[in-house]
């Protein structure tokens, strides 16, 4: 035997000899920290009760799978809103300096995208269900259902977050009246909305909050840069006169 736990046994034997009745703690004893064995048990025991392999990161075991379909669904229709709406009043700005024509392009952008977010993730989730569903009659496994996705949920989520992203741009830009300082709101509102988007969505799914927060903000201001490039260019070429009216 080690002679160093040899010495350790002794020691709590001798400790619990000298107080047979139990009142005395082991742990008042033997130093903090020490180790001693259980004869019976034939485990190692901490003096201080607490398992020294116990971490001190509550996560550990919790399943971030559950959150992906509902997270993936909430920051992809927030994201794409608020991308979308603002690159869209951004290169219509591009062409036109008027208030009302970026107004009008931001809700147009609202509303259709919102559509067509829900109408897509609808049938996409739909194809999903009729597959387990089929799967499901193949095993016989009835109790499975309970389990199934829902489209018109997933439809209904995926509208509602389009729409709250689209919403940033839309009111950041509607009550600025001038060209230049509309569209730095616009693209100001969205690289915070990007940034938060992408830090929340990192920390609900456990992930490197930093690294994803820069990686949807770098996305968002390419696809800003893009559309104001393309449009600009556009207008040149085919020359439509920028009005500030």
């Amino acid at each position: 035997m080690d002679p160093h736990l040899s010495s350790h046994v002794h020691a709590a034997a001798a400790a619990a000899s000298a107080f047979p009745d139990g009142k005395k703690l082991e742990s008042d004893v033997l130093p903090p920290g020490v180790v001693t064995l259980d004869v019976e048990a034939g485990a190692p025991t901490n003096a201080a009760g607490a398992d020294p392999r116990d971490g001190d990161d509550g996560d550990a075991g919790f399943d971030y799978m559950a959150r992906a379909q509902w997270l993936r669904a909430a920051v992809l229709g927030a994201n794409d809103g608020l991308v979308s709406v603002a690159s869209l009043m951004i290169g219509i700005g591009a062409v036109n300096a008027t208030r009302k024509a970026m107004l009008v392009s931001g809700m147009a952008g609202l509303v259709a995208g919102a559509c067509s977010m829900a109408i897509g993730e609808f049938v996409s989730v739909y194809a999903q269900y009729d597959i387990e569903v089929s799967q499901i009659k193949r095993d016989g496994e009835e109790a499975a259902r309970d389990s199934l996705p829902s489209p018109t949920q997933a439809a209904i989520a995926s509208a509602l977050a389009f729409a709250f992203g689209a919403l940033l741009p839309l009111l950041a830009g509607v009550f600025v009246p001038s060209w230049a300082a509309r569209v730095a709101a616009v693209c100001a509102a969205t690289s915070v909305g990007l940034a938060g988007f992408g830090v929340a969505g990192a920390y609900l799914g456990g992930a490197n909050m930093l690294r994803s927060g820069l990686r949807v903000l770098l996305g968002g201001w390419f696809a800003m840069l893009v559309t104001f490039g393309v449009l600009r260019l556009f207008g040149t070429v085919f020359h439509i006169q920028v009005s500030s009216a």
